[in-house]
């Protein structure tokens, strides 16, 4: 599988790809329709004021995150490939015509959020989540749709918060947020999950990286923008510290690594005998 997004660091993300149909498909129309882009919202840094993100790789902003992440959802189950119902990970029957009505991404978001507060996960949790999620639509060649993208979510979250955050959420915990659910459910569920990712809960580095700046790719394509705050007194300086120490640091790693080449360096000025040849 060197094309699974979800292992490869090289492989294009699968939300990513299904987006930009309709980011093209809106961009053509605003163009043919003469649209405006309206008010700039995005905020620049002037010779007064500096924004700063306050979203990096290592820290992401949990809000910003969640909304990206619920986002890729909505493009999966919106441009899903196939139209035909599944019942993978799906309790109960639904009816017929269930699987054409699409949530909307602010009913996803709202569904993830309060799994998020009221769990307390963390932003990389959410990105580990739609590492999952992908893993799992690719190794068992699924698609996400209205009738069960709400388990396959849950699912994901529940794997990712066991595997990532320090302080993993009891089954029993989720099964208190979600009332309809009983935690012999949720074993089963986590289980299935477990199997069809052939127990491969790897995330490595890079495949992490890759999935938080596709995001951030995300997000500008469709305007939503990361949360910008202006650069206070009080942050400059702690950034200025955080800079003095890492410069400190990186002066006595380049002092130790000058003491352990110091021996070489002097063999120039030792006085050399000449050989004797027996």
């Amino acid at each position: 599988m060197e094309s699974n997004p979800s292992d490869h660091p090289r492989a294009s993300t699968i939300f990513l790809s299904k987006s930009q149909t309709d980011v093209r498909e809106k961009r053509k129309s605003n163009h043919i329709n003469h649209v405006s882009p309206g008010q700039l919202t995005k905020k620049y840094s002037s010779c007064s004021t500096i924004f700063i993100d306050d979203s990096t790789v290592s820290q992401p902003n949990l809000r910003s995150t969640i909304k990206c992440v619920t986002l890729a959802i909505f493009y999966h189950i919106k441009n899903r490939f196939s139209v035909i119902q599944r019942t993978f990970l799906q309790r109960e029957e639904v009816p017929d015509d269930y699987y054409k009505h699409d949530p909307d991404h602010k009913h996803i978001y709202r569904f993830v959020r309060t799994l998020f507060s009221a769990a307390q996960l963390t932003a990389e949790c959410a990105i580990v989540t739609l590492v999952y999620l992908e893993r799992l639509l690719t190794y068992a060649e699924i698609d996400i749709c209205p009738s069960n993208w709400k388990r396959i979510v849950l699912g994901a979250i529940l794997l990712a918060s066991k595997v990532w955050d320090d302080q993993a959420v009891w089954n029993v915990d989720y099964c208190q947020i979600l009332k309809d659910i009983t935690v012999e459910d949720m074993n089963e569920m986590e289980r299935h999950f477990l199997e069809l990712l052939q127990f491969n809960i790897n995330v490595p580095a890079s495949v992490y990286a890759k999935y938080y700046f596709d995001l951030r790719s995300l997000a500008d394509d469709n305007n939503l923008s990361f949360l910008l705050e202006p650069l206070s007194k009080e942050r400059a300086q702690k950034l200025e510290a955080i800079s003095r120490l890492c410069e400190d640091k990186y002066k006595d790693l380049s002092k130790a690594a000058m003491r352990r080449s110091f021996s070489a360096d002097n063999l120039v000025g030792i006085r050399r005998s000449n050989a004797i040849l027996s």
